[in-house]
């Protein structure tokens, strides 16, 4: 896990330090829920708008709703909020989630794109809270993109063998 904090530390150019400063005090209690709603819906509201195809198919199976409910869950709970988002979902558990994604640097680029131009038009989030909530933000996205590369070689290791019926063992390609 240290292993992938450094990599998204090194990748997003925000500091381990910087990305968890929202821990130092409770965005959500002086935000508000209904910040993280309009957050989330100005972010969706931009993704699924979104002018480049590649970036919208990531999203294709989601329905909007669900999306904009999971992430501003996810963010109230992350912020100091009650835990929304476990309560309904379990835990947030990011790398198993998005695995089956094509999380790459582009994507996370662009997800970070679409996130700052709602953070910026969500009044209600003042300056020193932005810039926490985009810290954290940039380097989870970082920490995802280097978590599920992660998760796709360790799966490309796994193949079916011939060691026995249908068994599936780590056997490396020669």
């Amino acid at each position: 896990m240290q292993a992938l904090q450094d990599k998204a530390s090194e990748w997003s150019g925000v500091p381990t330090s910087d990305a968890f400063a929202v821990d130092d005090s409770n965005l959500f209690h002086k935000l508000g829920l209904q910040s993280f709603v309009n957050l989330s819906t100005n972010f969706y509201n931009r993704v699924y708008d979104d002018e480049e195809e590649w970036f919208r198919s990531i999203f294709a199976n989601s329905k909007k709703e669900d999306a904009i409910q999971n992430q501003y869950e996810f963010l109230a709970q992350r912020m100091g909020g009650p835990p929304l988002y476990s309560q309904r979902r379990g835990h947030p558990a990011l790398i198993a989630r998005h695995g089956p994604f094509a999380v790459t640097r582009e994507a996370a680029e662009r997800w970070l794109h679409h996130m700052e131009q709602a953070m910026n038009s969500t009044r209600e989030i003042d300056e020193e809270s932005r810039i926490k909530i985009m810290n954290f933000l940039r380097h989870t996205a970082y920490f995802l993109v280097a978590g599920v590369g992660e998760l796709k070689n360790q799966n490309q290791e796994m193949h079916p063998c011939r060691h026995g019926a249908g068994a599936h063992h780590p056997c490396k390609n020669f």
